[in-house]
């Protein structure tokens, strides 16, 4: 009985995650989708929000997206976190991205990137091994730094814009 109870508590203990691949998310438009399918390229995961006054930085994270395409994704979660600043839909974002900044580059659905709601993703992310720091997000657009086997491999404080040479170097 005891070797019974043993094997089903095990059946039910999910393993801790190995890299940005093991997580589930949804898209802006709601469609699954997985960090996986960027394997082989760096990728930069931003939380971001629309009425922030580093939402410009949308400009850069595009230039940067464009730039480097053939060897990192740029991959933009809004979030709601600080100051009310994504209050939208996933909808209103999709557009006031696209109308203001022409973003083009992946976007997820709206995500909680503190607290006790925190997307999975994000808790991996401010807890995972980096030479930079670990703990919570500070504020929108801050940046993690994915290598092209889903390890993080930096982190960058909101004030570190997406083309500044701590992340262009990176690259």
């Amino acid at each position: 009985m005891k070797t019974l109870a043993l094997i089903l508590a095990l059946m039910f203990v999910t393993s801790a995650p190995s890299s940005v691949y093991d997580f589930k998310l949804k898209s802006i438009d709601g469609k699954n989708f997985s960090l996986a399918k960027y394997k082989g390229k760096k990728v930069l995961i931003v939380n971001t929000a629309s009425k922030c006054g580093y939402t410009p930085q949308y400009t850069e994270l595009q230039k940067l997206a464009d730039q480097y395409k053939d060897k990192l994704v740029v991959v933009g979660f809004p979030a709601n976190n600080f100051g009310g600043q994504e209050p939208g839909t996933n909808q209103d974002i999709k557009a006031f991205c696209h109308d203001n900044f022409a973003v083009t580059f992946p976007m997820s659905g709206k995500v909680s990137v503190l607290g006790l709601d925190i997307d999975p993703l994000f808790q991996y992310l401010t807890t995972a091994d980096n030479p930079d720091f670990k703990g919570d997000i500070k504020w929108n657009f801050e940046k993690f730094l994915i290598d092209e086997n889903g390890k993080l491999i930096h982190r960058y404080r909101s004030g570190v814009t997406p083309l500044d040479p701590k992340i262009t170097s990176a690259l």
